[in-house]
């Protein structure tokens, strides 16, 4: 029911809380780009800066080891693909 609410922009009692999620997600990602500011996303702030300390200090699978170039794959170009009819159209 909640999904169906959300979809149609009727407002419904179990689709309160998952609006109320997003509309707090919404102003905390204005913060992470603007000066504006509140209690609650400065800990996000802090939490997403600590994740990038940490990821980036944590080693890698193979911390050891020496990485060789990898070789770019060249794409091939799409063929034109007849669909067999699908949407009605005959040649």
């Amino acid at each position: 029911m909640a999904s169906i609410s959300l979809a149609t922009g009727y407002i419904t009692k179990p689709a309160v809380p998952h609006m109320l999620a997003n509309a707090f997600k919404n102003l905390a990602s204005v913060t992470f780009t603007s000066d504006y500011s509140f209690k609650q996303a400065d800990k996000l702030k802090e939490a997403a800066k600590n994740t990038r300390v940490v990821a980036a200090a944590a080693p890698s699978g193979g911390a050891g080891k020496k990485e060789e170039p990898k070789e770019e794959k060249k794409e091939e170009e799409a063929a034109d693909v007849d669909m067999g009819g699908l949407f009605g159209e005959e040649y």
